[in-house]
């Protein structure tokens, strides 16, 4: 018989040492411009981005390294302009200085392909039903882009860079306005943007919430549900402090 099949030992020492990179994948917006990523280093990153997991096993995901300065300026200009605009619209959403994205020397836009949502359980015939299964398909999918892209910063922080997860560019002018710039057909949609470097100045980590906090047994533990009200409350009082803030000076 197989010693497997009667005895496990689990390998603590190689967990604390993925631990040891998840705690440490800290975020920057500014990096070294004097410290290059080369490409090597890229195609590592990437490599673990290949191997996320997917529903159906689609991998709908394509990574787009970029690398030319004057496209990652303009790729910049688009989330300033961008931010003027939340601030004309009375967002009250604190935003960093987009124009770090200008000095990431890894530079990473991710696209999914949404038309793999057939990949997943769905009707395809345009019923009511089909479009609760449609929703669930995108959820999917999203999850799916989302285990690779996370891969990825692990890799990334695993060679001793930071990273900034760039993300709110959803909207239809954001895709008008980045797909030009990088030849992304129609069909797909960019997500997301992954940037990494040696950061300019030291990093810090923000603030976690406990395990029991996050953590339920058997049935979703009650004390830690919020009314809609609570979470309104939390983003009008604490939002700003734990964005942007050393976890250490959280009041």
């Amino acid at each position: 018989m197989n010693d497997m099949a009667t005895r496990f030992e689990p390998n603590l020492a190689r967990y604390e040492a993925l631990m040891d990179t998840v705690r440490n994948r800290l975020t920057t917006r500014q990096f070294r411009t004097d410290i290059a990523v080369p490409r090597e280093h890229i195609e590592m990153v990437l490599e673990a981005a290949r191997h996320g997991p997917s529903g159906a096993n689609a991998q709908p995901w394509h990574y787009i390294v970029v690398t030319e300065p004057a496209v990652k300026k303009q790729i910049a200009d688009y989330f300033v302009d961008e931010q003027r605009k939340r601030a004309k619209m009375r967002m009250k959403f604190p935003t960093p200085n987009y124009r770090g994205l200008e000095t990431a020397p890894g530079f990473v836009v991710v696209a999914a392909d949404f038309r793999f949502v057939r990949a997943f359980p769905v009707l395809m015939d345009g019923s009511d039903l089909d479009k609760q299964y449609q929703a669930n398909a995108e959820r999917i999918l999203l999850q799916s882009v989302a285990a690779s892209t996370m891969s990825a910063h692990l890799a990334a922080a695993a060679l001793g860079y930071q990273v900034w997860w760039v993300t709110a560019i959803g909207q239809e002018d954001a895709q008008a306005a980045l797909k030009p710039l990088l030849g992304v057909p129609d069909e797909l949609s960019i997500i997301d943007i992954m940037l990494f470097g040696v950061p300019a100045k030291a990093p810090y980590k923000r603030w976690k919430k406990t395990l029991p906090q996050i953590m339920s047994f058997d049935r979703f533990d009650m004390t830690n549900f919020m009314t809609t009200e609570q979470i309104d409350e939390w983003v009008r009082e604490h939002r700003h402090k734990v964005m942007y803030r050393d976890e250490a000076k959280i009041d």
